[in-house]
């Protein structure tokens, strides 16, 4: 008799399982997929659609798509509690979800509300209803003092490496592709760009290597970068710190702090801040029948989706072997792997894990990072979530690599 399997988040690391069941289980799981959203977000395309132009709809994969051949129950529902012991999923409808198996990659809330002003006086591009409207502000912007940066985000102590920003890239590609987009509007002359950011240092994740390279598009574009700056509200005219300093500002583009979802702590299965801690197999620590990958987990750090695909294939090498009896448990070699656009034709591909005491820190830059950006963008969206053949990833590596 079949198994049941419930995941809860249809991203990348809830998709990347999801394919990976089909594909190698599919006779031994009747799988569920439940999600509060009727699309899956390709969240690494954002930045285009909030300062590009390009179409919110080619960003959305509709679950009904990815589930169509009925091998797949989908559930358009809130979750508002698990009950670990009974092992199910209670459902804000009232309707309860049975499992044997749970992989939870709900990813992580971005919470606006916890910044003072955001909402009547900023704008970010994190989700599929704030990138068109920093679109549609930018268009009317006439020039004039532009702040960018990241909000802090507290941890628990159970998260290893507690970034004060889980994930500055978007704030890159932000800078740079606003620079590029007032250069073509003739409003560069008329504008200033500074950024900060809550850290120590500006992108805390990578090496010397990479901050080296990324150093003079900065200095070239005229960006002036301030650390150690954390947000204490969002004025119409300002962003205010909690250190007393303060940035006039005409427009302000912000990442919130994370958290996670409310369901984990209703159900007491993670920390105080919504996140849930795991062993090296993405295993709960308490209960060994609940997998968590993606940003969700406290190992995912940066809060990244390539770490989040590396996580999902650690869990599920891990649910495989003890179905089937046989196979290897893949070790989880976390790694920083992103493609920055910075505007026009241009892009940098970093590959760091300087972060996690590993050797490599290095970029790539132009053209070329900007065609692999967005050749897997286009790949992911038309496939409907799926990573590219495992020979065009290896062979992909081998170059970034040598």
């Amino acid at each position: 008799m079949s198994k049941k399997l419930v995941i809860i988040g249809g991203g990348f690391a809830g998709l990347r399982f999801l394919y990976n069941v089909r594909k190698y289980m599919k006779d031994e799981l009747e799988v569920t997929l439940i999600d509060m959203r009727k699309t899956s977000l390709e969240k690494p395309s954002l930045p285009e659609v909030a300062l590009e132009g390009k179409e919110v709809s080619k960003v959305q994969i509709p679950f009904e798509k990815i589930v169509k051949k009925g091998d797949v129950d989908f559930i358009n529902s809130t979750v508002e509690k698990i009950d670990p012991e009974k092992q199910t999923v209670q459902l804000s409808s009232g309707k309860e979800v049975k499992y044997d198996y749970l992989l939870i990659a709900a990813g992580a809330v971005k919470d606006y509300d916890a910044m003072p002003g955001f909402n009547e006086n900023a704008y970010s591009v994190c989700d599929d209803t704030q990138a068109p409207k920093l679109w549609k502000k930018l268009n009317s912007f006439n020039g004039g003092k532009i702040v960018i940066g990241s909000a802090k985000t507290p941890w628990s102590e159970e998260t290893k490496i507690p970034l004060a920003a889980p994930c500055e890239g978007p704030i890159g590609e932000i800078m740079f592709m606003v620079d590029h987009f007032l250069r073509e509007n003739n409003l560069r002359e008329k504008s200033t760009i500074t950024v900060f950011t809550p850290g120590e240092i500006f992108f805390e994740d990578v090496g010397e290597k990479v901050h080296n390279d990324l150093k003079p598009f900065i200095e070239k574009s005229g960006i002036e970068v301030k650390n150690n700056k954390v947000i204490k509200s969002i004025e119409p005219d300002s962003v205010k710190y909690e250190d007393g300093t303060e940035d006039k500002s005409d427009f302000t583009i912000v990442i919130p702090p994370y958290r996670g979802p409310d369901f984990v702590k209703e159900s007491g299965i993670g920390d105080a801040y919504g996140f849930i801690s795991t062993d090296s197999e993405m295993r709960h620590n308490k209960y060994r029948n609940i997998f968590v990958a993606g940003d969700i987990n406290n190992l995912s750090m940066p809060k990244l989706g390539h770490i989040a695909i590396l996580q999902a294939d650690v869990a599920f090498s891990s649910l495989s072997k003890e179905l089937k009896g046989k196979g290897e448990i893949e070790e989880f070699k976390p790694e920083i792997f992103c493609i920055m656009n910075r505007g026009g034709s241009d892009a940098t591909l970093i590959l760091s894990d300087y972060l996690f005491g590993g050797k490599t820190d290095k970029t790539i830059k132009g053209q070329i990072a900007h065609l692999m950006k967005w050749g897997f963008d286009s790949y992911y969206y038309y496939t409907r979530g799926h990573m590219p053949p495992e020979a065009v990833q290896k062979r992909m590596e081998s170059l970034i690599r040598a």
